[in-house]
C-alpha cells in the first residue's frame, strides 16, 4: 500500500488531525507535494499573479480537495504501474472508478458515515481487481477487460479464470492489512441486493455506487434506488448530476482524457473448454482435497481457547490425517533459540522441558531453521546426543519432523515415530503436511498475537485511566484554588464585618463546577436543555475573580476588552471558564517577574463559511520554545512543579472541540497569543460593537 495513502487514512481517522498534520504529510512527499501546487495554479484556482508556494495550495485546495487529490493520485500511480497497463485503454477504467468514487463520498456524506474518505478510496479501488487479472493474464483477460462491468462478467471470469475480478480485488487489498471493511466492500459488490441490505455501511455504499455507476446519466433512477443507503431518490438524483463535473475535474488534475474514453461491450467471449480428465488432473484433484482438509483443521485450531488445548488438537489431527499415532511438539524459544518439548501426551511426558540447542545443528536443527520436512533415522556416530536420546524415547528407527512455520517464521516442529512401511506414502503427502503444520502454526500464531494485543487494550485502559485521572486532578485545582483563595478573602471582609454575598456566591458556584467537572469525567450524560453562554459576562465575571481572590501575583495585571452588544454561543459556561482558566494561568505562570495578560473580544468573523466570535487571550512573556510549540495541544511532560502539569493545553483543545470551536497559537520572545473561535448563534451579522475596556489587576 502506497504510504502516503496509509498515513493520510490514519491521519482522517484521527479526531486532532486538521490542516497542519496534513500539509507536513504531503511536504514529506515530492511527487504529491508537485501534485498539489500544479492543481492550486491551475486555472481552476488560481486567478493570474505569482505562483503559489505548498502552504498557500494547502490554505487555497481546502482540506478535502487536498484528501481526494493524495487518495487519487496514489492510487492512481500504484495501479497505473501494473504490468501490461501501458498496452490497454484505461480510460474507461478510470471514469468508472472515479464515478464510483465520487458517488460514494457524497453517499457516505448523506448517510452521516464518518469516514467519508474511506467511502472514497473503496469506490475507487472496488474494480481494481479487472487490472489485476489483466496483469496475470493479459492476453486472456484484454478481451473481457472492455466488457461490461456486471454479474454476466464476473460469471465468465469464474469460468475461464475461476476467480472473478471481485474476488482478486478483495484479496489484492486485503494484503494491506487495513482496519476496514474495504476488501469485503469490494468482494461483495456484485451480489444480488438482498444479500448486502443488512451489511455494513461501506459495503452498502460501495454496493450502491458502483451501481449508480454503471448507470445511465439520461435514465432515470428506479424506484427506491437509494434504500439500501437509506437515502431518497431525489437526494441521490441530485448526487449523480452532480458527480459528472466532479469526475471531469478529478480526472483532468489525474492527467486521463475520460471524454474519449471507449464504451463498454457486450460479453461475447466463451470459456475455453476444459480438457478431460487425466492423471495430472486426478493428483490435482487430490491435493485439493487435502487443502480443504487442511483448511478445516484450521478453522478447528483457531477455536481452541488455549495453547495447551490447540497443542494436543493438533496432535490428534496428526493422528486421524496422517497415522501419526507417537507425536511431540516442540516450539522454539526466541529466548536462548532452542527447541524445547510442550506438547508430549502421557506416553512421553519426560520430554517436556527437553531442548534442543538450534546452533548444535542436525536434522531437526535444520527442519526448523529451513522451515523443510526431513527424516532422521538411525546412524551411529552422526547424531547429537539430544538426537540419539529423542530416538531411544520413541523406540523407533524413524523420526518424522514437520515444521510449523507462519510465513518466514518457523515457531517449532511436529515430531513423530513413524514405522518404514509409511515412508513413502509421508513423503508423497510432504505438500499436505506442510500445510497441515503452517495451518497450526498461522493458528499459534494469531492466538499469540491475540494475547499480545489483549495486553496492549489492558495497557491502553490503564494508561486512559491514569490519563483521565490526572486531567480530573488538573481541572478540579483550578476550582479548589479559588475556592481556598476567596477563603481567605471571606476571612478578611468577615473580620472587618463588610458583606460577603458576593464570596459567598462565587463560592457556591465553584463547588457546583468542582461537581460538574466531576460528572464530566465520569461519563454522566449531559443535561437536555440547551446551554446560552454569554461571552462577556462569563470573562469579566473570571477577570474580577482572578483580581478578587488574590490569583494573580501583585506583578501580573490583566485586562479585559469586551464589545457592548451581547455575544451569545450554545455552549456551557463551565466550559468556556475552564477553557479561559487554563490560558490565564498558563500566561500567569510564564511570567514570574510580572507582566500583563489581556483579553479581547473582537466580535464575530466569518471562516470556512461559518460566523464566530474570535476571543483573544494574550500576554507579554518569554514565549512559548519550539520544542513544545511542536507539540502544543498535546499531553507533554513539563517543567513545571506538580504531578499533573503539562496537560492543561490538552484539556483546552478539548473543551474547544466540544463546543465545536477552534483555537490557534502564535508565540513568539515578545508574548504568546491564543485565538479561540467559538460558534455564534445564527443570526444577523452585525459590525463589532465599541469596546469596554477593563483596568486593574
Amino acid at each position: 500500500m502506497p504510504q502516503i495513502l496509509l498515513k493520510l487514512l490514519e491521519l482522517c481517522q484521527s479526531e486532532d488531525a486538521g490542516m497542519a498534520e496534513l500539509a507536513r504529510l504531503v511536504a514529506n512527499d515530492a511527487g504529491m507535494t508537485t501534485k498539489v501546487v500544479t492543481v492550486a495554479n491551475s486555472a481552476a484556482y488560481h486567478r493570474g499573479g505569482a505562483r503559489v508556494d505548498l502552504m498557500q495550495a494547502l490554505s487555497m485546495l481546502g482540506s478535502n480537495m487536498i484528501k481526494t487529490l493524495v487518495i487519487s493520485e496514489s492510487v492512481y500511480q500504484t495501479f497505473s504501474g501494473f504490468p501490461h497497463s501501458a498496452s490497454s485503454d484505461l480510460r474507461g477504467f478510470w471514469k468508472h472508478a472515479l464515478t464510483a468514487a465520487v458517488v460514494a463520498r457524497e453517499v457516505a456524506r448523506v448517510m452521516g458515515y464518518a469516514q467519508a474518505e474511506e467511502a472514497y478510496l473503496g469506490g475507487l479501488l472496488h474494480d481494481v481487481g479487472r487490472l489485476a487479472l489483466l496483469a496475470a493474464a493479459p492476453d486472456d483477460c484484454a478481451p473481457y477487460f472492455l466488457a461490461h462491468d456486471n454479474e454476466e462478467l464476473c460469471a465468465a471470469e469464474e469460468l475461464s479464470f475461476q476467480i472473478s475480478h471481485a474476488e482478486a480485488g478483495a484479496w489484492l487489498v486485503g494484503r494491506w492489512n487495513l482496519d476496514s471493511f474495504m476488501a469485503d466492500a469490494i468482494l461483495y459488490h456484485h451480489v444480488a441486493l438482498a444479500r448486502v441490505e443488512g451489511a455494513h455501511p461501506l459495503i452498502r455504499i460501495v454496493h450502491l455506487a458502483h451501481s449508480l455507476a454503471n448507470h445511465g446519466s439520461q435514465t432515470p433512477l428506479p424506484e427506491n434506488a437509494g434504500a439500501l443507503c437509506g437515502i431518497r431518490n431525489e437526494d441521490l438524483g441530485r448526487i449523480v448530476q452532480g458527480a459528472q463535473a466532479q469526475v471531469k475535474r478529478a480526472a483532468a488534475y489525474l492527467g486521463i482524457d475520460i471524454d474519449g474514453a471507449p464504451e463498454p461491450v457486450a460479453l461475447e467471449v466463451q470459456a475455453a473448454p476444459r480438457p478431460s480428465a487425466s492423471p495430472a488432473q486426478q493428483r490435482l484433484s487430490e491435493e485439493l482435497q487435502n487443502m480443504t482438509l487442511t483448511a478445516e483443521m484450521g478453522q478447528s485450531f483457531a477455536r481452541q481457547k488455549s495453547d495447551a488445548q490447540l497443542l494436543e488438537v493438533v496432535r490428534q489431527n496428526a493422528r486421524i490425517l496422517f497415522h501419526l499415532d507417537d507425536a511431540v511438539i516442540l516450539l522454539i524459544n526466541d529466548s536462548d533459540r532452542t527447541l524445547v518439548g510442550v506438547s508430549t501426551g502421557e506416553r512421553h511426558l519426560r520430554l517436556k522441558e527437553f531442548s534442543i540447542p538450534l546452533s548444535a545443528g542436525g536434522v531437526l536443527a535444520e527442519s526448523a531453521l529451513k522451515g523443510t520436512m526431513a527424516f532422521l533415522g538411525r546412524a551411529p556416530g552422526k547424531l547429537s546426543l539430544s538426537e540419539e536420546l529423542l530416538m531411544r524415547v520413541f523406540g523407533v528407527d524413524c523420526l518424522l519432523c514437520i515444521p510449523m512455520k507462519v510465513g518466514s517464521n518457523c515457531l517449532g516442529l511436529l515430531v513423530a515415530g513413524v514405522p518404514a512401511w509409511q515412508h513413502e506414502e509421508l513423503k508423497r503427502r510432504e505438500r499436505f503436511l506442510l500445510a497441515f503444520g503452517a495451518q497450526a502454526a498461522t493458528a499459534l500464531d494469531a492466538a499469540s498475537r491475540e494475547r499480545g494485543e489483549i495486553e496492549r487494550r489492558i495497557a491502553s485502559v490503564k494508561d486512559e485511566y491514569q490519563q483521565n485521572s490526572r486531567r480530573v486532578t488538573h481541572e478540579i485545582n483550578n476550582p479548589l484554588a479559588i475556592i481556598k483563595n476567596y477563603l481567605g478573602v471571606l476571612d478578611d471582609k468577615l473580620t472587618r464585618h463588610e458583606a460577603v454575598t458576593t464570596e459567598l456566591s462565587i463560592l457556591n458556584e465553584e463547588i457546583d463546577r468542582v461537581g460538574n467537572i466531576m460528572n464530566e469525567f465520569a461519563g454522566a450524560p449531559p443535561k437536555a436543555q440547551r446551554n446560552l453562554t454569554e461571552i462577556n459576562r462569563v470573562v469579566n465575571d473570571l477577570v474580577h475573580l482572578f483580581r478578587e481572590s488574590r490569583f494573580l501575583p501583585p506583578a501580573v495585571h490583566i485586562v479585559s476588552r469586551m464589545p457592548e452588544d451581547s455575544c451569545e454561543i450554545d455552549g456551557s459556561a463551565d466550559s468556556l471558564k475552564q477553557i479561559l482558566m487554563n490560558l490565564i494561568k498558563n500566561s500567569v505562570e510564564a511570567m514570574p517577574k510580572g507582566g500583563s495578560v489581556e483579553i479581547v473580544n473582537r466580535g464575530r468573523i466569518q471562516r470556512d463559511g461559518r460566523s464566530y466570535y474570535s476571543l483573544c487571550i494574550s500576554d507579554n512573556g518569554p514565549g512559548i520554545p519550539s520544542q513544545v510549540m511542536a507539540k502544543l495541544f498535546s499531553p507533554v511532560q513539563s517543567a513545571k512543579p506538580g504531578a499533573h502539569r503539562g496537560i492543561g493545553l490538552s484539556i483546552v483543545r478539548t473543551l474547544v472541540t466540544k463546543i465545536d470551536g477552534l483555537i490557534t497559537c502564535s508565540s513568539t520572545t515578545a508574548g504568546t497569543q491564543f485565538e479561540i473561535l467559538l460558534p455564534a448563534l445564527k443570526a444577523t451579522l452585525q459590525p463589532a460593537a465599541p469596546m469596554a475596556s477593563g483596568t486593574g489587576r
